[in-house]
Parts: structure tokens; sequence; C-alpha cells
């Protein structure tokens, strides 16, 4: 029954973040193709944010309400095929934010509810360590864009997009193929506490505050590194390479160092941890380009995105009961860090255009201010009310 759990999860995440890596980085592409001009881009854009801000918490209350976390997962895996597949048909501003929404909306809950699956199956860490399935999961979104380029470069933007909505599929169907557990079918019945009962749970709060932080700060790397690296010389092989680092040590700490790493020091140290290694990471970006500190710091990601995340999940695990944790993963991800992503993004522009580098030290500050609410987590009580 492990295996079978481990098999399960291993199954939906490779199709999900596949199919992520497939259709996310072609997808400016594809609205540009469409007829769209890089101002209307971010419009769309900005509204499947806001979308997604909505959807994801509907979603996720609506699972948590009917212990229904498996087909509404299913049924958001096969609505973000088909909005995928639409693309093909829409042109237009109009008809393309029509179904840029309906993408947005459709893959708001997916990526909480696989989590919700998978720290089931995982039961804790009894049967296996939840980072195997999401390190398999970051590993497959790096298949997919190298799949996702060459399909592109041999038969065009429609196959990447095609690809895409086929393993969107694929993760609906391994979704439902699982199965429930007594304890989910036990609380089919119970009523759960709702956004108002989560919002009153300070471990929660400060476990979303903290996160959003942490992950905020990420948000002027995100826009800005590659334009800072290639000012700086930095050539479009060795950036790519500084990225493709980052994301291999994210694997790394999901796969292997995350999982044992927390076990000794508990979550909560874990943030806190998390939230250093991002301040002396952008620290360190503000003050220099010189590619052997940026390969340095590169591999920090895998603290300041993997460690925390999983961090993140154990908090939330821990205080938030099983019949309102759909709801909780899906405020966390859509809501703690999509809208502060947003907000950090909207800052970085101003700050990048004008202190260029040491706008960075905006991005460390964040991440420092962080450590305090993280340590406090250390003394909080599963499931407290407490402000």
């Amino acid at each position: 029954m492990k295996r079978d759990g481990l098999v399960g999860c291993l199954a939906l995440y490779a199709a999900l973040y596949g199919a992520y890596g497939c259709i996310s980085p072609i997808l400016p592409n594809v609205l540009a193709a469409g007829g769209l001009s890089p101002e209307r881009i971010a419009v769309l854009l900005a509204a499947a944010t806001l979308v997604r801000l909505v959807a994801g918490p509907m979603a996720g209350r609506s699972a948590d309400r009917h212990a229904a976390t498996r087909p509404i997962l299913a049924a958001a895996c096969g609505l973000t095929g088909l909005a995928a597949l639409a693309h093909l048909a829409a042109s237009g501003f109009w008809p393309l934010l029509a179904v840029g929404i309906a993408y947005a909306a459709a893959t708001a809950p997916l990526a909480p509810l696989a989590d919700v699956l998978a720290l089931a199956a995982a039961r804790g860490g009894a049967a296996f360590p939840y980072g195997w399935v999401r390190g398999a999961g970051s590993a497959a979104f790096i298949a997919g864009v190298g799949a996702a380029g060459w399909l592109v470069q041999g038969f065009g933007l429609a196959a990447g997009l095609v690809a895409g909505a086929v393993l969107f599929v694929g993760a609906g169907a391994a979704a439902l193929a699982g199965r429930a557990s007594g304890g989910a079918r036990a609380q089919a019945s119970e009523a759960g506490i709702g956004f108002a009962g989560l919002l009153r749970l300070a471990a929660f709060r400060r476990t979303v505050l903290v996160a959003a932080l942490v992950v905020g700060a990420h948000a002027m790397h995100d826009a800005f590194a590659m334009i800072l690296w290639r000012g700086a010389g930095i050539g479009a092989g060795a950036a790519g390479l500084l990225w493709a680092e980052a994301v291999a040590a994210e694997v790394f700490v999901f796969l292997i160092a995350g999982p044992p790493l927390l076990a000794r020091i508990g979550p909560a140290a874990g943030l806190a941890v998390a939230a250093v290694a991002g301040a002396v990471r952008w620290a360190v970006q503000a003050e220099t380009v010189a590619l052997p500190w940026l390969v340095a710091i590169q591999s920090l990601h895998g603290l300041s995105f993997a460690l925390l995340h999983l961090a993140c999940l154990g908090l939330i695990e821990r205080a938030v009961p099983p019949t309102a944790r759909a709801t909780a993963l899906t405020l966390y991800g859509t809501v703690g860090l999509g809208l502060a992503g947003a907000a950090a993004t909207l800052a970085s522009g101003p700050l990048f255009s004008a202190f260029h580098g040491r706008a960075f030290w905006a991005m460390a500050g964040l991440s420092l201010a962080a450590v305090p609410l993280a340590l406090r987590l250390r003394a909080e009580p599963a499931r407290t009310t407490s402000a």
C-alpha cells in the first residue's frame, strides 16, 4: 500500500509539473502569436492572477466541504487541458482573455490539491517523504521545458500546447486512480473550519506570512536577474546554466537533503534557515555579478524555496485539521504566495529602475523580516487560535 501510494503520487506530480513545463514557457509567445501586444499580454496575465486568487480557495473549500479532493482535482485537470487547447482557436484580445481566465481558474487549485493528496498518502513521512514526490515534480518540470523546446522548434507552438494538454488530462486520470483513505472518508460528514476559522489559527497565519515574505523576495530575481546578468556581459548559455543550477538545487533539497534536515531541526527552524539563505543570496546579488559568486549563491535556491516549501507544508499539516487542509493549502498557494509575488513584482520594477542591482537589498530585507516570525513558530502549539 505504501508503494502504491508513492507510485500514484509520482505519476500525478510527473504529469502535472511536466504539463506546466510544456506550457508555462511558451504561453506568452502563444498570446503574442494571437495578436496581443506586450501591454495587452500584461493585462491578461494580471487578470489571470486575480482570478487565481479567488478560484483557488473556492475550489479548496469545496474539496473540504464535500471530501472531494480527488474528483475536483481531476475535473480541474481536465478543464485545464481543454483551456490549453482553446488557445489554438482564439485570436484577438477578448477571445484570448476569456480563454486565459478559464485557464487561470482551472489551474488555480491544481498544485495545492495535489499537495493535499500527497500529504495524506505520505502520512507525515511514515509512508514516504513528501519531498520525494515534490522533487519528482520539479524534475518533471525541467523535462517538460526541454520537451516543449524540442516540440516547438520542430512543429510549432501548437505542439507544445497539445503536449501540455495531454499531460494535464493524464494528471487528472492519476488523481482519480488513487483511493481515499478511511480517515478521509470519515471526514466527509465533518464541517471543517472554513476561511474565518483558518485565519484565526495563529500558526497558519504566521506560516503564510513567512512564506509570503521569503517567496515574494524572489520576485526581483525572477523578473530582472537575466537582464542584470546580460548587462554584465554574461552570455545566454552561462545564464541558462545559472538558472539550471538553482532548479537542480531545488530538486536536491526536495529529494535528498530537505526531509532529514527538517526532521533534525524542525519546520520552524527550517523556515528561519530558508529566510537567512534568501537574505544572503539577495545581498550578494546586490553587490556583485561576478560569475563565481553567482555560481555560489544560485545553490541557495534549494534552501530559500524548496526547504521553505517543505517546512511550510509541515507546519500547515501540524496546525490545520484534515477537514480544512485543502482550503488551507489553496490559501497558502494562491493568496499567500501568489498575491505576495504579484505585489513584490510590481514593486521590483521601480526599485530596479532606480537602483539597478543594488535594489536586491530590498529583497534581502524582506527575507530577513521573516526570521523572527519563523522563530516564533517554534513555540506555537498545534491548531492554536491565539493571536
